[in-house]
């Protein structure tokens, strides 16, 4: 059976290396340069395996594995990383992609990674994407945003750790990384004005 996938990337020189390794190897490939066109594309076609950079200009890749989980829970998605960002990669791997690839990668190394992801995506039940626990995500907004937390300071790797400590899901640990508000808002009802305001945040923040 031919495997269907959608590439991800703002630059083109890795849509054009990555699409003709696939295509050698008889994949169905479809490219895109923006975050936020490729997101659209994975939810409108049908593929089974997306890869998507980390870092985009428009929408990056957290918020575009987000949006795919949200609607098709059950595909695996790749996320394409540099050497700076691995650790964001490896945070990503939490939070819901099946596994990641560091630039520059073999031609094996891109096609053993996919053929692992499909194979993990076919046996692994995908994750909740429902707000479970709903009281343990109030009391991360309250103390984000309380006098003595340092809701002001940029977000960062390290902070991103401290999801750790709560019984938290990975949408829901993906959500407050990404200042997902209406699905917050969806499953625990209005959010306080400075909650807002920290969450509205995530999305202006370059930390991956």
């Amino acid at each position: 059976m031919r495997i269907n996938a959608l590439v991800i990337d703002d630059e083109q020189i890795v849509l054009d290396s990555v699409s003709k390794i696939l295509r050698d190897d008889n994949f169905a490939v479809d490219i895109s340069l923006s975050g936020r066109e490729g997101l659209d594309m994975a939810i409108k076609n049908q593929y089974d395996i997306v890869l998507t950079d980390i870092r985009m200009p428009d929408v990056g890749g957290m918020r575009v594995l987000r949006d795919i989980k949200r609607v098709k829970p059950s595909l695996p998605v790749i996320m394409i990383t540099g050497y700076a960002s691995v650790q964001s990669a490896v945070q990503a791997m939490k939070l819901g992609a099946t596994d990641y690839l560091e630039k520059p990668f073999t031609p094996e190394q891109l096609t053993e990674t996919i053929t692992s992801a499909l194979e993990v995506s076919a046996t692994q039940e995908p994750e909740d994407q429902t707000l479970i626990h709903k009281e343990e995500m109030r009391e991360i907004l309250d103390r984000i945003t309380s006098n003595n937390s340092q809701s002001s300071a940029p977000l960062t790797i390290s902070w991103i750790d401290t999801l750790d400590e709560y019984d938290l899901t990975g949408p829901e640990k993906l959500a407050l990384l990404t200042g997902d508000i209406d699905w917050m808002e969806k499953f625990i009802g209005p959010l306080k004005s400075d909650q807002k305001k920290w969450l509205e945040k995530r999305l202006s923040e370059e930390v991956w």
